[in-house]
């Protein structure tokens, strides 16, 4: 009798280690996912035939199989897509074999982006990362920019802060009048805690490498270096990418395909199923979950290897057995933070492209703009028209964004009805001057729970739970919220993916599924 994989969430981890055992092993995967959709955070919601990325989710990887990964579900277009043919843009050479479809007959492609990203503070564009160019200057003032270098040279010359808190970790790279000046207020706001609260570990995590000199040795080096068109950028650190790939309808396209796949290979999907208990013997290996559907109906399900990529909260809190009260505690003080997006449909902006990148109407050509202003809650911007042509039915007449709030699940933001949340955002961008509001032509609200897994509350004392549940020989904890990391989509799924290198290889020690996306692990030069 074959052997069977209980996979609980079906989100990019879930559903990759689905695939990857399908492909690679005869053990059979059966996934339960509490919503009705495949994709989990990297879904697409559509609203009235406009699609929405759920936080904007860039198609790129250091990985080369991450990448190959992708391009096998959906091949990278062939032909120019509906704002390259207007824009006249030449699309880059394949570095693989690979079917190269037309992305205006067909929807299974992935498109070829470029990636620009920004900074909007005082009313003006900065770039992402900060640059100390003429535009910076300007923007600032001169005494302004000359603090910010001088505090940065300080950073140079004097002894390292001794790093504990996040604060710690930035001023160390950036200088504090640069800090100050462009992190600070912005983390503050996505996290709703002090930068000082918050352990320089998620530093290490989503800033890694970059620094002011690895900014200005690429500005320095793209002078006297082609432009690069290839979809692969192995040596570029993450915030310094200038292409990526992606999906013609967002995100939660390419998901719902791996999906369609799973099942057709012989995989089952049970989606508005909730796990709500887990059963393990006294030897630490798990022996069935309880899940319960829609009805409200419960079933256990027995299986020989567990894979979870439900938040670490839960999954702790689910367990029959005693479970240490230390790891309880620990478990359930971990936090989150939640967000929201509203939808808006408007005829223009009234912010202007000033950069020499084309865009069709002349609209900013960002993907998404992060917004820095401190008199507003609004934390980022989305431009659906950018990601994809595709994503609206008349993105030649109209611009399609979302707007992004940080935010607790029950707080001032979360509870507001939709209309009253989506009124409160398009006053605050008319505020700032983004839109008029007259412009407004349709809206809508979505959240998301659990959207980021906190490096605060009893973060401190993760590994003691991580320990715990390295124990269960046949459980492999996935992806961002299975490990309470902030992963990257391509992360997420190479967790699962070396979890399912580890059960054909009979390897049960689990460290290597936690090592990545770690400096050493993911910042290896090729």
């Amino acid at each position: 009798m074959k052997k069977k994989a209980i996979i609980i969430g079906a989100g990019p981890a879930g559903l990759t280690a689905a695939y990857e055992l399908l492909k690679k092993t005869d053990i059979i995967p059966v996934i339960y996912e509490e919503e009705d959709y495949a994709g989990g955070i990297s879904r697409t919601f559509d609203y009235n035939g406009k699609k929405m990325d759920m936080g904007g989710h860039r198609f790129f990887s250091k990985s080369d199989k991450i990448m190959n990964w992708w391009l096998e579900i959906f091949p990278l277009q062939g032909a120019p897509s509906a704002d390259d043919i207007l824009l006249k843009r030449n699309l880059p050479l394949l570095e693989v074999p690979l079917p190269t479809p037309d992305p205006e007959k067909d929807d299974k492609v992935m498109l070829f982006r470029n990636r620009v990203s920004r900074i909007f503070f005082l009313q003006n564009f900065f770039d992402y990362p900060v640059s100390l160019n003429m535009k910076t200057l300007l923007n600032l003032g001169l005494f302004k920019t000359m603090k910010i270098g001088f505090s940065y040279i300080k950073t140079i010359l004097l002894p390292k802060r001794k790093e504990i808190s996040l604060e710690d970790f930035i001023i160390n790279r950036f200088g504090k009048e640069l800090y100050m000046t462009f992190f600070k207020d912005y983390t503050e706001k996505v996290w709703g805690v002090e930068c000082s609260d918050i352990p320089a570990d998620w530093g290490a995590q989503r800033i890694k490498g970059i620094s002011i000199s690895k900014i200005l040795k690429d500005k320095f080096s793209s002078v006297f270096k082609k432009s690069d068109t290839s979809i692969y950028q192995k040596n570029k650190e993450t915030s310094l990418i200038g292409q990526f790939i992606y999906p013609k309808f967002g995100p939660g396209q390419l998901w719902t395909e791996v999906a369609e796949k799973i099942k057709q290979m012989g995989g089952e999907i049970h989606f508005n199923s909730k796990v709500i208990s887990i059963k393990a013997d006294d030897n630490f290996k798990i022996e069935s979950i309880k899940v319960q559907n829609a009805n409200k109906e419960t079933k256990e399900i027995t299986g020989d290897f567990f894979f979870s990529s439900m938040p670490v909260k839960n999954l702790i809190e689910g367990f029959e057995n005693n479970t240490d009260e230390k790891i309880k505690n620990i478990a359930s003080g971990l936090q989150y933070r939640d967000f929201r997006t509203a939808g808006l449909l408007v005829k223009k902006l009234k912010i202007k492209n000033e950069t020499k990148i084309a865009t069709v109407n002349s609209i900013v050509p960002d993907t998404w703009i992060y917004i820095q202003e401190k008199n507003v809650k609004l934390g980022r911007l989305q431009i659906f028209n950018n990601w994809s042509p595709y994503m609206l039915d008349d993105f030649q007449k109209h611009v399609w964004i979302g707007l992004e709030y940080f935010c607790n699940e029950g707080d001032e933001i979360w509870s507001m009805d939709d209309k009253t949340f989506v009124d409160f955002a398009s006053k605050e961008l008319a505020k700032i001057n983004i839109i008029q509001k007259e412009d407004i032509i349709d809206g809508c609200s979505v959240k998301v729970k659990k959207a980021y897994p906190a490096y605060f509350g009893t973060y401190k004392d993760f590994n003691q739970v991580k320990k715990y549940l390295n124990n269960f020989k046949n459980l492999f904890l996935i992806g961002r919220n299975g490990q309470h990391k902030y992963n990257n989509m391509d992360h997420s799924m190479m967790t699962a993916m070396t979890a399912v290198e580890n059960i054909i290889n009979g390897k049960t020690e689990k460290e290597n599924i936690w090592e990545v996306n770690t400096e050493t692990a993911y910042h290896e030069s090729k």
